[in-house]
């Protein structure tokens, strides 16, 4: 058992690190998320989504109530 561990010890290491980053990433996208913020970089013009990953926190009608979570 010692000796395979010793002989596969560089791809254990890559292994623990490669899963360490992908953890780490995950706990950043959703702390990210719970904090209300959006990670695309907002240019929406530019998007096939055309803004419909955001909240519209203003309305283009002053009028208009915005009701969140139908």
């Amino acid at each position: 058992m010692f000796e395979w561990i010793a002989s596969n010890l560089s791809v254990i290491i890559i292994c623990i690190v490669v899963f360490a980053i992908i953890i780490l990433d995950i706990i950043y996208l959703v702390r990210t998320k719970k904090k209300g913020k959006s990670l695309c970089g907002g240019n929406c013009s530019d998007c096939s989504m055309c803004g419909g990953c955001h909240n519209q926190s203003v309305p283009n009608n002053p009028d208009v109530e915005i009701t969140e979570g139908k």
